[in-house]
């Protein structure tokens, strides 16, 4: 079956190369790969003070958690002193600080699993 050449991604493009007759059509495919390729890709020895960036980054992720619970802890009291108080201004806000704190915490927690997703980084 033969494939669209123009929705195909490098890879593609040099996996038909490799299935394809070389003699047909072979320079026109090799440059629209190479026009598609830059050839960059992550590298952990580009600049220098990777490694005490990634440490502020953690020491960064666990701050903000650790603030995700402070404000967790501070919206349950006051939904709570809210709903014993019969003041539902109170109440209110303390339910949506509850669940703030909780999506917040949820997406700090989720940060490196959902950057890797997204940028597709073959890991292993």
């Amino acid at each position: 079956m033969e494939r669209d050449l123009p929705r195909l991604g490098a890879a593609d493009l040099l996996d038909y190369l490799t299935t394809k007759d070389f003699h047909v059509r072979t320079d026109s495919i090799r440059r629209l790969v190479i026009l598609q390729d830059p050839g960059i890709s992550p590298n952990s020895d580009g600049l220098p003070g990777l490694g005490a960036l990634r440490q502020l980054v953690g020491a960064l992720l666990t701050f903000s958690l650790v603030i995700c619970v402070a404000a967790f802890v501070i919206s349950a009291a006051a939904w709570a002193m809210g709903s014993f108080n019969n003041n539902a201004h109170y109440a209110g806000k303390g339910k949506t600080g509850c669940l703030v704190a909780a999506g917040a915490a949820i997406l700090i927690g989720s940060a490196n699993g959902l950057i890797r997703f997204f940028s597709s980084i073959n890991i292993g």
